[in-house]
């Protein structure tokens, strides 16, 4: 069974360099043919973001938390994420991604604002109940001739981390059936 996961861009700019390294970091870390992917390029929801209610950002936010893997990406703003990402991720309750693995990504014109994908973006992926597997992934968009070979190597960390968890998962796992067994006898 195919992996189910979603690229959600925050950049106003559709079809943007950020969005290109969002997908290029699925296309790093999991087999080609292992997942099916849905990119949902919130530039062409700007005139839905902010209604509400709207069926639209609904159906989108309901796809979204159904996946497995999100990679949430946006271009550096001021400091941090754009309005965009950040009125998307409003519409969700408090932990409403659980059960989400999720990837923060930030792109940006220098080394300034490298942390922000850790400091600003998965602390609201956290409290929102996803699963963030390993600091954020910041990309120089200037870099964008080595886009391959960074992001392979941003996956690779990604990939250790996340089998890090898969084993310890097995474990814990285990512990909870013996308990739910011992409890029922």
């Amino acid at each position: 069974m195919a992996v189910k996961v979603s690229v959600v861009v925050g950049n106003p700019k559709p079809q943007s360099r950020t969005l290109k390294v969002a997908t290029t970091l699925v296309e790093h870390l999991l087999e080609p043919g292992s997942y099916d992917l849905t990119v949902i390029d919130l530039a062409e929801y700007e005139s839905d973001i902010l209604v509400w209610p709207s069926d639209r950002m609904a159906a989108l936010n309901s796809d979204v938390a159904a996946s497995e893997l999100v990679i949430f990406a946006s271009p550096t703003y001021k400091a941090t994420y754009t309005g965009l990402l950040k009125a998307f991720l409003d519409r969700y309750p408090s932990n409403g991604l659980a059960g989400v693995i999720a990837i923060p990504v930030l792109t940006g014109g220098d080394q300034s604002h490298s942390m922000g994908p850790t400091y600003n973006l998965a602390p609201l992926l956290v409290e929102l109940g996803a699963v963030v597997p390993g600091r954020g992934f910041y990309f120089i968009a200037s870099q964008m001739d080595r886009v391959d070979e960074l992001v392979a190597d941003a996956a690779a960390e990604y990939r250790a981390n996340l089998g890090r968890l898969a084993s310890l998962a097995v474990h814990t796992s285990q512990q909870q059936l013996r308990s739910s067994t011992a409890d029922r006898v």
